[in-house]
């Protein structure tokens, strides 16, 4: 049987940007890292011994985005970063960031992936760590009727839907496997956020940094012009409208199931906390952060018993 080394990236990469929620710009380096290091955040702002290790047992906080803490230092919306990673592969990166919270950029993981491939990748020496689950895991949410579910297999893959009781989004289905070209069908897939949720958002301390360019509204009820204008404001652009497919016409979908594909993009970021690829046939339901992580940690569990 061929071994499959693991990798790590070829040079490191500058990204700048606000945070999603926080609105607090950050610098972020993602460097190369050694062989079995895995993913590893250093919070520079905190000192020289301030390390995170993007690992389940790490996450702190699932409000809205997945973070991880150890010690007094925080990572929040790391889930398009680490989604990233996994997607093209990478098993060891150091990320060097100077605030709480990774750069939301455009919404996406497409920005770190385009960055990746134009540098390139190294092989390292040591085989990359597969995950074999010793046995079918599962977890539940009653309250949302979520779920997802885990069944032993020789290679990875995902198999999930989506369903906000929408009638602009309907109910979405998105598959990933090692056939799937993550750079082009997954990575390009923003986040999105219903339009009767971003005052509370807002008066609640997150979103502060969504704007026109990093997020898809979809307006799901009648909205009235006061409180289009009133929005625009919030994201400081002269006017906004609503286009006829009930989305706001702050940006054009790449895929009519743009959303849905977003939600497996975050899902392949999160389950990398479990440590790394996971050889499992994955059915998710209605997934969100914190099942995901949920999930990850059970993974965790199962292996190590």
């Amino acid at each position: 049987m061929i071994s499959i080394k693991q990798k790590t990236l070829s040079l490191e990469h500058k990204f700048q940007g606000k945070g999603l929620h926080t609105g607090q710009v950050a610098n972020m380096v993602v460097k190369p890292a050694p062989e079995g290091a895995g993913i590893v955040f250093h919070r520079v702002d905190l000192g020289p011994g301030a390390y995170v290790h993007a690992i389940a047992t790490n996450v702190s906080s699932t409000a809205r985005s997945t973070t991880i803490s150890e010690g007094k230092a925080s990572v929040s919306t790391i889930e398009h970063l680490m989604s990233a990673l996994s997607g093209m592969g990478v098993d060891n990166a150091l990320i060097e960031i100077d605030n709480v919270e990774v750069p939301i950029l455009d919404g996406s993981a497409r920005p770190y992936v385009e960055a990746f491939l134009k540098g390139g990748f190294v092989e390292q020496d040591a085989a990359k760590r597969y995950i074999t689950l010793p046995r079918e895991v599962e977890v539940r949410d009653e309250k949302t009727g979520a779920y997802i579910k885990a069944v032993p297999s020789d290679s990875p893959s995902i198999d999930l839907t989506v369903d906000f009781g929408s009638r602009i989004l309907g109910v979405q289905h998105a598959v990933w496997n090692e056939s799937v070209d993550y750079a082009t069908q997954l990575a390009p897939c923003r986040t999105f956020v219903f339009f009767h949720e971003i005052e509370y958002l807002f008066q609640n301390n997150l979103v502060k940094g969504g704007d026109v360019d990093n997020a898809i509204v979809i307006v799901e009820h009648p909205v009235s012009d006061e409180q289009v204008a009133r929005l625009a404001s919030l994201f400081n652009v002269p006017k906004l409208a609503i286009n006829d497919n009930g989305y706001l016409n702050n940006l054009q979908l790449r895929f009519p199931d743009e959303c849905g594909r977003h939600k497996l993009l975050d899902l392949v970021g999160d389950l990398t906390l479990a440590g790394g690829r996971v050889n499992a046939r994955i059915e998710a339901f209605k997934p969100g952060h914190s099942i995901n992580t949920k999930m990850a940690q059970t993974i965790c569990e199962a292996i190590s018993e």
